[in-house]
């Protein structure tokens, strides 16, 4: 898998599996986020899900694929300390604003500065007709955001604290997509860097809940458990998926497809959690469906 990783990258064929990957990408983080919710914390259920996650990665990169290099371990570190840092900010987003107006501002401002960080590290351009994609996309999203917030009628005073550490938490989604794509291209061998980063990224969330971890009764244990290998699966799916499309082709295009997750996410509320979703909102995702495929048809 990985020599046939490393002949395709750069290639026409690399491209497809790469676009392959980043909407396969968006569908489950879609999905990953949906098992976050439900009657537990989702912080808890995050915990739960990264033990397991950690659990699945230490014979991978213990017995499995081969160690790192030296000069990938500082890296590896490094992406630990960017995704603790995106998980606090996450954090602080999630507990000051309304989970439905925040997420799309994250996710659209995310891509945007993906995109430009591309440019600066990778020597990646957009033509004019993918730039008018990308912001048709994240116009779209930001107006999904907007709608939202028209309904919104809890938390308003903590509205404007919520949405500038949604727009730092994008930037650090920027930020680690293009740092992991550095990194995952470093390694000789791509799932080397996978499973380490699988098993540093594991430590954080449990050591940071550990009191609530704790107290928590023994008839909810199960549900948990089951809740979190489940949500470990889906998560070296998602996240694998998205690092190898950095690694096989360009990191911008891997992020914008990816951003159409926030169209997923609608489309798991409404048909798996019974939520509304309106015409407004089918129109606005419809216009982040089709940012996404101008981006993909004008490369």
């Amino acid at each position: 898998m990985s020599e046939w990783i490393n002949q395709i990258t750069g290639t026409p064929e690399g491209a497809r599996v790469a676009t392959m990957l980043a909407l396969s990408a968006a569908f489950l983080h879609a999905l990953f986020g949906a098992l976050q919710k439900g009657r537990h914390d989702p912080w808890i259920s995050r915990a739960v899900i990264d033990i397991c996650y950690g659990l699945i990665a230490l014979p991978l990169a213990l017995f499995v694929v081969p160690w790192p290099e030296p000069a990938l371990w500082p890296v590896l570190f490094g992406a630990m300390v960017i995704h603790i840092a995106y998980k606090v900010a996450q954090a602080q987003t999630y507990q000051r604003g309304a989970y439905t107006v925040v997420y799309p501002v994250v996710r659209g401002s995310g891509p945007l500065f993906a995109v430009i960080a591309a440019g600066l590290v990778f020597h990646e351009h957009f033509n004019l007709i993918q730039w008018l994609g990308v912001l048709l996309l994240v116009g779209a999203i930001f107006g999904l955001a907007a709608y939202n917030l028209r309904h919104v009628t809890v938390g308003r005073d903590t509205l404007v604290p919520a949405l500038c550490w949604a727009v730092v938490t994008g930037a650090f989604v920027a930020l680690y997509t293009t740092y992991d794509a550095w990194g995952i291209r470093l390694s000789p061998d791509p799932f080397t860097f996978l499973a380490w980063f699988f098993l540093f990224d594991s430590l954080f969330m449990p050591l940071w809940t550990l009191p609530r971890l704790v107290r928590l009764r023994r008839d909810e244990i199960p549900a948990l458990a089951v809740r979190g290998f489940i949500g470990a699966l889906v998560a070296f799916a998602s996240f694998g998926s998205i690092m190898l499309a950095t690694r096989i082709d360009d990191v911008g295009r891997a992020a914008v497809l990816r951003e159409t997750s926030t169209v997923f996410a609608a489309l798991v509320g409404w048909l798996v959690l019974r939520e509304k979703v309106g015409p407004v909102r089918v129109a606005l995702m419809a216009l982040i469906a089709a940012g996404a495929l101008i981006v993909e048809m004008a490369a």
